[in-house]
């Protein structure tokens, strides 16, 4: 029997009846009393000078309220936060250059939309084209054309890990896997479209209304570009519609919005549309990956080099931390005595890449993983017994990066083999020849990015909870839910420590002049452990106001557990002596003479690694056929077992393994931006292939609990680790039945026609 009354159980997301009746309000939906309507004209070239832009004609049509361009602005450069000013290389508008085809030139506001849309044809820009590079090859070759002038080489940054003897690791291995992976850039298509509205007040104070990860940052940003101060700029976060990384900054149609809301009084919202996305949004880091291991005999690893050239696009976006990132993942899963990572951001003409789900683990566990896989096939070892002698255990370290605290690999390995019948089948799958594979894959995430060089700026997480007489609190979070169900799961951690039912927690979320400030945002699978340690230290405070109360009203003079259930307090050896959670905060405001009962929490996690206090681990089975006439893949079933520590909720963690598989599915087989001199040519749904309900395999999965003790009840993330095994394991699956090894992606029936034909050099 639990030991608790809401953690672990399933508890439907909060947000569900609005949004299933069609109520929630998402940014685009917000109308304001005289509101404009605004429009980005972009380049049409990859790279070029900008040698003058007359804007006239724009301006003078009937309707059109403003027209601006880079020269009206403060010429503030922004990109990958304001924690690393070094690398932020983005103008809100261009200035002197566009680097790639819908680079932001001008912006346009008036009455309505289609006018909006009829003024940017009359805005002429006269460029003068300059030589481009689409390709990292391209841009590192000696003597190609300069993206940025600071960085002649255009390699924006290098960054770098290094631990141990790889001379001697080598020398020790008996076998060495050396290879070159590529894989694609992805887009993150999220259901709602990036939209906002900015308000300017008497003062020129902003409010801005945007579907955004990260309102706090977007809030610094603002202020920053705008020459504000941070209090004279308010971000609200209205329902987002998904992220995945892809709205987690700054972008330009907020700074337009503001700026111009600023400069005409009125209300101004900008919309994006699918094309817009597609074509010109962030997008998952393209790389081509270098790896060398070496093992022993037995399937012991003795060293890893490991290199990730990554395409940045145009500019930094969040490029900086993934290029790490990947470093940090390739070192993860496996315990690699001697290591070596260097990894290089590379400028190119192309739309810039930023954040998106894994930030770096699935192109860095995509190379590792097929490795360990090509490993065991060489040595003659099964995949998974391979895995389980090199896997990490808790304590295990990546030196002056990471700690591994809470580690359930192992047993998440044994289970996926237990619960697919692994080595029968697989077994079976070899014999049949007829199409058939089982190949598995593993991942390891962060729990909430840590980066401790900041821990002197910033409060990681925040929140704040206001105890009512009438048996109810209010729980202030700036935490960002953007779909994954963060707000329930808040409000089951709160529920939990106060003894309180859901229904009893009213919510405000992320809006910055009214939560707590100074929460990073939505990244890194932070919140459930960040958030809801913050709620936790809220809610400790409060416990501790009303358990004096409680003992005063019972005269205990001696030190009893004080209990909080069912919506009482009461001392743990005499529930019968009890006050009512109302009473107690009535008896509490009294004592203070009318003062309200309020606490605020936080947390920060100090000495807790340079990357995250907590890994999640898991491993996961997939199950394929392969018409080898068509070369169509038919993914039949997924087996995952996953440790994310404790369950808060059972059935959100579900959903999101199911999101994480569907999203890998495209990954893996189908998703990709056709490209050309770049340019997005499939810029629709239509085009652009992602993976349906109906591509959905069946599957099974278990959760592997192990207690996390720094996290809120044990718990760890469970949100983006997930994303990362699918494409491996397909990928080895896809070997088993073709006899063809993929080292690139997406894995496409052309690709694998050509590689049972002998075609593909790859």
């Amino acid at each position: 029997m639990s030991k608790y009354s809401i953690i672990g159980t399933n508890t439907p997301r909060v947000d569900s009846p609005a949004k299933a009746t069609g109520r929630a309000l998402y940014a685009d939906d917000i109308k304001l009393p005289g509101m404009l309507h605004g429009q980005i004209l972009r380049s049409p070239l990859a790279h070029a000078r900008i040698l003058n832009i007359d804007i006239s004609k724009a301006a003078a049509l009937p309707g059109v309220k403003a027209v601006i361009t880079g020269e009206d602005t403060p010429k503030v450069k922004f990109g990958n936060w304001r924690l690393f000013p070094d690398t932020q290389d983005e103008y809100p508008l261009a200035v002197d250059k566009v680097r790639f085809i819908g680079d932001e030139v001008a912006a346009v506001v008036a009455i309505d939309n289609d006018l909006a849309c009829e003024a940017l044809d009359l805005i002429k820009v006269e460029y003068e084209e300059l030589p481009a590079n689409f390709s990292v090859d391209e841009s590192m070759a000696p003597g190609a054309p300069v993206i940025h002038d600071y960085r002649p080489d255009n390699i924006s940054l290098n960054r770098k890990i290094e631990y141990g003897d790889l001379v001697k690791g080598f020398a020790e291995a008996d076998f060495i896997a050396e290879n070159t992976f590529e894989v694609h850039a992805v887009s993150h298509a999220y259901m709602e479209p990036c939209a906002c509205v900015a308000q300017s007040d008497d003062d020129g104070r902003v409010t801005l209304w945007t579907s955004t990860q990260v309102p706090y940052i977007v809030q610094c940003l603002l202020a920053s570009t705008l020459g504000l101060r941070e209090n004279d700029v308010r971000v609200i976060k209205p329902v987002v519609g998904g992220g995945f990384g892809g709205k987690m900054e700054l972008r330009a149609w907020e700074f337009c919005a503001a700026f111009l809301a600023r400069r005409t009084g009125k209300p101004v919202k900008f919309r994006l549309s699918r094309t817009d996305e597609l074509a010109y949004g962030r997008r998952r880091h393209g790389m081509k990956l270098y790896s060398k291991v070496g093992f022993k005999k037995d399937g012991t690893i003795t060293a890893k080099d490991f290199r990730a050239d990554l395409d940045g696009g145009a500019y930094n976006s969040m490029g900086p931390t993934a290029t790490f990132l990947c470093g940090n993942f390739g070192a993860m899963l496996y315990r690699y005595p001697n290591y070596r990572y260097n990894g290089y951001h590379i400028y190119t003409n192309k739309p810039p890449a930023g954040a998106m789900r894994g930030f770096g683990a699935p192109q860095a566990l995509f190379a590792s993983e097929t490795q360990m896989n090509m490993a065991a096939e060489a040595l003659g070892l099964d995949p998974i017994e391979i895995r389980i002698k090199n896997a990490m255990v808790p304590g295990d370290q990546i030196p002056d990066v990471a700690t591994v605290s809470s580690c359930g690999f192992i047993e998440c390995l044994q289970e996926v083999a237990k619960m697919s019948g692994w080595k029968a089948k697989r077994a079976a799958c070899a014999e049949s020849r007829d199409g058939k594979g089982m190949g598995v894959g593993c991942y390891s995430f962060i729990s909430g990015g840590v980066f401790n060089w900041l821990y002197t700026q910033y409060t990681f997480s925040a929140a704040e909870i206001r105890a009512f007489e009438d048996g109810t609190v209010h729980l202030l979070t700036p935490a960002t839910d953007i779909g994954q169900g963060s707000d329930t799961t808040l409000k089951q951690i709160l529920a939990e420590e106060l003894g309180l039912r859901m229904e009893d927690i009213r919510l405000t979320v992320a809006d910055t002049s009214v939560t707590p400030q100074s929460d990073l945002g939505t990244w890194g699978s932070r919140v459930t452990l960040m958030g809801g340690n913050a709620v936790r230290d809220a809610a400790a405070k409060i416990k501790k106001a009303l358990a004096g109360v409680v003992s005063l009203k019972f005269d205990l003079n001696v030190i009893h557990d004080i209990g909080f259930k069912d919506g009482k307090i009461f001392p743990v050896t005499r529930p019968d002596r009890c006050l009512t959670f109302g009473q107690a905060v009535h008896m509490h405001q009294k004592f203070k003479r009318g003062e309200p009962l309020v606490a605020r929490g936080y947390y920060v996690p100090r000495g807790k690694g340079l990357v995250t206090p907590a890994f999640s681990f898991g491993a996961q089975v997939a199950e394929v056929q392969v018409d080898r006439e068509t070369g169509i893949v038919k993914v039949e079933k997924m087996y995952t077992a996953h440790d994310c520590g404790t369950v808060i909720n059972p059935m959100s963690v579900d959903g999101q393994l199911e999101g994480s598989i569907e999203m890998g599915l495209g990954y893996a087989l189908c998703e990709r931006f056709v490209m050309d001199k770049g340019r997005t040519l499939n810029t629709t749904f239509l085009d652009y292939k992602v993976p349906t309900a109906l591509d959905m395999p069946p599957g099974e999965s278990v959760c592997i609990e192990t207690f996390e003790s720094e996290g809120p009840f044990g718990a760890k993330e469970a949100g983006e680790g997930l994303v990362s095994p699918t494409a491996p394991a397909i990928a080895e699956a896809i070997s088993q039945a073709t006899g063809y090894r993929f080292k690139d992606l997406p894995i496409t029936p052309e690709k694998v026609l050509e590689g049972i034909g002998g075609l593909r050099k790859v």
